[in-house]
């Protein structure tokens, strides 16, 4: 099989496409033929050997997060078994080989069947994002129906599926993002309200829509950046989460005082296995009923994986990107057509977000002579809500080109 190896810690550039010894199930364990694998910004740190939470042997394989379907299970496997159509969601346990591969372990707690409405590629954004914004919200800050929180950078892989999951649960949610198509896919995702935290003075704007009260519960996603302005519009006796710091601020303590707040950090690495399995369980469910669907932001080929750590990395990244193994194959499903509450049929526009809750849509699938039953794996749809009345637009080439005549694929248009 090939897959992405790192003989050395360092820059992007020590990620290697190579033929790797295909790995081999123990007990307790399921090996998964990936059609698809997440990456995320902790694979960036790993791969520098700077990480505190983690720092693997040499060589290694990265990858947490992915999808495919089983092809062998271990002695004493009984929750899935060789053809199950499943997601990998492996942070934090020890027995995963690494999902940049054509094969991966993982321990079968970690391998969860995917519902047959989800991609390959929406299942390999489940892991780190989904479970992270589960913990912040519930096991963290422990958010109650009807309860206003603040999701302060919500058009990435953690807080577009944190919007979904407070939406869900009855919360009142605010969320913030840096561009209007941003924006877009934080309300789609079900944000009452959208500040552009771009512009000057946005958390005014937070003020006013709360009354003066401020949110009970704020999700950080850039603490060292705004971390201090969080607890001059936070609620009195309100809870900060801290999902993502990249740096340290000069910080005014009296500002928690005055606030009574509680500060909280967050680190998967940190979660029992209980509180793990609770997360797993609980998104799992949503998956299922169909009121969290997956985000995809972008696709690449899995050779490209060097890429990949660079664009995880860039300002204003929305949704989960997601490697495609060479043999798993980068054509496009067809096209989706919306069925909206009013009745009309509309192509999805070029946008991130990969479907909407099943008790608010009908997704219908159209192709001349063909018929796919799940949703697209190309980022690049953005669901209009019920009340859009938007014309239909014409139906989109696919964004990647078929193999070329030697074998090789194409370059992206």
């Amino acid at each position: 099989m090939y897959g992405i190896q790192a003989s050395e810690f360092g820059s992007e550039d020590v990620l290697a496409y190579t033929e790797l010894a295909a790995p081999q199930p123990r007990a307790g364990q399921a090996r998964v033929r990936m059609h698809a694998a997440g990456v995320n910004p902790a694979d960036t740190y790993i791969r520098s050997g700077t990480y505190e939470f983690f720092r693997p042997d040499l060589p290694y394989t990265p990858g947490f997060d992915g999808a495919g379907v089983v092809d062998q299970v271990g002695a004493g496997v009984d929750t899935v078994k060789p053809g199950d159509r499943v997601f990998v969601a492996a942070l934090g346990t020890p027995g995963c080989t690494g999902t940049y591969a054509e094969l991966a372990v993982a321990d079968a707690a970690a391998v969860r069947p995917l519902p047959s409405s989800l991609s390959f590629a929406q299942g390999a954004a489940i892991g780190v994002p989904c479970v992270t914004a589960w913990r912040a919200l519930f096991q963290r800050a422990r958010l109650q129906p009807g309860e206003t929180v603040f999701i302060h950078g919500a058009s990435g892989g953690v807080g577009l599926h944190a919007t979904q999951l407070a939406h869900a649960a009855g919360a009142v949610v605010i969320g913030s993002a840096s561009t209007p198509a941003g924006a877009d896919l934080v309300r789609t995702a079900g944000a009452a309200h959208v500040l552009d935290h771009g512009s000057a003075g946005y958390l005014d704007e937070l003020t006013r829509i709360t009354d003066g009260r401020g949110p009970s519960v704020i999700i950080e996603m850039a603490a060292h950046l705004n971390l201090e302005r969080d607890l001059t519009v936070l609620a009195t006796a309100g809870r900060v989460v801290i999902v993502g710091s990249r740096g340290s601020l000069d910080f005014t303590p009296r500002l928690a005082m005055v606030k009574e707040a509680t500060i909280l950090g967050l680190a998967l690495w940190n979660a029992t296995p209980a509180e793990t399995a609770d997360a797993l369980t609980g998104v799992a469910a949503r998956l299922h009923e169909g009121s969290l669907v997956p985000v995809v932001g972008n696709t690449l080929p899995l050779r490209e994986a060097a890429a990949a750590h660079r664009q995880v990395l860039e300002h204003g990244t929305r949704g989960k990107l997601v490697l495609i193994p060479n043999d798993a194959g980068l054509d496009r499903p067809p096209p989706h057509v919306l069925l909206t509450g009013t009745g009309q049929l509309m192509l999805l526009p070029k946008g991130e977000f990969h479907g909407r809750p099943r008790h608010n849509r009908r997704v219908a699938t159209q192709r001349a002579g063909s018929h796919h039953p799940g949703p697209a794996d190309a980022p690049s749809q953005l669901h209009a809500r019920q009340s859009d009345r938007r014309q239909a637009v014409p139906l989109r080439p696919d964004p990647l080109r078929r193999r070329g005549p030697g074998g090789d694929r194409q370059a992206r248009r």
